[in-house]
């Protein structure tokens, strides 16, 4: 077994590198923080043990810069990086920089990276390991003809056309008939070139009422994975989580047991190494496809720590030094609900609003966690994610849970700035959601808060 890591530096911010930064300090261990000047005020700069200016605000030019993280590694003698979420947390090529200086990248190898990150590439692993994937073009298509021609001979409509190199809904278009596919295939391929620097395309059956469920897996150095249960992440406004939860209320133990063994033989194909999230479409009829792999820790893994009661973030370090995986796959126990927070306007088509927060009053109580960087006073940078917390409510059952996330949204005090957290108390009212009858498309029918617009 490896020796214990003395010094890890975080490469990235705000509430993902204050959340690394906690469990690092119960472990033992000294961290390093990395911050742009717009972040200067962030309280993870404040709770590192050592933290490194790398850059002006432009995520390019600060947290996206190679060259400038691997100097803050060298110079304060940090023996292991953590890219926590976003960034360069799935760049391949970091984590081989990593690996040629000798830094431990806390996550997977850069082949696993490379393997699961491009789309094509995942879906034809999945198919090796005998994952059940969507119908479709059997890796890139060469032409728009020929996606036509597979659409109408094999496929049948509709049909998704998605960006290899894609994410966040970006490079995705939804076809119903065969006059729709030129323009979604141009409009496609421009919006993924500009994106992804790659317009290349596939094809996949588009899936009906889709429910968004994913897996937690987390594997060791030596060939052992297993999965921590699912997360129901269907709650979405243009491909983006608002809302995750564990157990899903759609789940059933035949579907999470089927669901699970395919997420651990995924990771047992490709020799999985750390967490990782495994993460499939289901139809209405509980039939489930592989979607996407993302491997490195999720926003959404504190859903997982409640309901199973491990810190994920130290198993992942743990497993990053040598220690194996113990035990066996585990089940949730009880239900626990994550609200994300943003620094956005819900009358206003969601739009960002960053400002100087002039108040700030989280929520407290038992079953109540909330992750967050930021304070009263506290400046909202206008370069980065609008997510400024993660509400999380931990209960013995589904509606307790809703009661509970609730009480605290209603006690969440943030003033100076627009915040989702009216969004939040809105949808917890509503009789599809407490019901559980809703999937990926349902927020997109409704007309969200419309007696608060009307009052505006």
């Amino acid at each position: 077994m490896a020796e214990k890591f003395k010094k890890i530096l975080i490469a990235n911010r705000g509430e993902i590198a204050l959340r690394i930064i906690r469990t690092c300090r119960e472990m033992g261990i000294k961290t390093v923080a990395v911050y742009s000047t717009a972040d200067r005020e962030s309280l993870h700069v404040r709770f590192a043990d050592e933290a490194v200016c790398i850059g002006p605000p432009s995520s390019a030019e600060s947290y996206l810069s190679i060259p400038k993280i691997m100097a803050a590694v060298e110079i304060t003698n940090a023996d292991a990086v953590h890219p926590g979420y976003g960034f360069l947390s799935e760049n391949a090529d970091f984590a081989e920089v990593c690996s040629e200086y000798g830094i431990k990248f806390i996550g997977p190898t850069p082949e696993m990276i490379r393997r699961m990150g491009d789309k094509v590439t995942a879906k034809e692993t999945m198919i090796k390991a005998k994952v059940p994937v969507v119908p479709g073009s059997d890796g890139l298509l060469k032409s728009m003809e020929e996606g036509k021609k597979l659409a109408k001979e094999v496929v049948g409509y509709p049909v998704m056309l998605k960006a290899t190199a894609g994410g966040g809904g970006k490079g995705m278009r939804i076809v119903t008939k065969e006059e729709e596919f030129e323009g979604a295939w141009n409009s496609a391929r421009t919006e993924a070139k500009a994106a992804f620097g790659n317009d290349g395309m596939y094809m996949e059956k588009y899936v009906e009422e889709p429910r968004h469920i994913e897996f937690q897996i987390i594997g060791d150095q030596y060939g052992k994975v297993i999965h921590l249960s699912e997360r129901d992440c269907s709650v979405q406004r243009r491909h983006q989580k608002l809302l995750e939860e564990c157990p899903s209320p759609f789940m059933t133990e035949e579907l999470r047991k089927e669901m699970g063994d395919a997420a651990v033989r995924a990771g047992e194909y490709i020799n999985y190494e750390g967490v990782g999230t495994v993460e499939f479409l289901v139809d209405k009829h509980r039939k489930f496809y592989f979607m996407e792999m993302n491997t490195r820790i999720q926003v959404e893994h504190p859903v997982t720590e409640e309901v199973i009661d491990h810190d994920l973030i130290k198993e992942q370090i743990k497993v990053a030094y040598g220690e194996p995986v113990e035990g066996d796959s585990y089940f949730p126990t009880g239900h626990a609900m994550e609200c994300r927070i943003n620094a956005e306007d819900p009358l206003h088509d969601f739009r960002p609003s960053p400002g100087r927060i002039q108040s700030f009053h989280s929520s407290k109580g038992h079953g109540v966690r909330v992750d967050t960087h930021v304070y009263a006073g506290y400046g909202i940078p206008p370069y980065y994610d609008s997510m400024i917390a993660k509400l999380i409510c931990r209960a013995p059952t589904r509606e307790e849970c809703i009661t509970k996330m609730e009480r605290a949204l209603d006690e969440f005090i943030i003033e100076g700035v627009k915040t989702t957290v009216p969004f939040h108390q809105w949808l917890l009212k509503q009789e599809d959601f407490r019901n559980g009858h809703f999937d990926t498309g349902w927020l997109a029918k409704q007309d969200i808060m419309d007696k608060e617009k009307n009052k505006g």
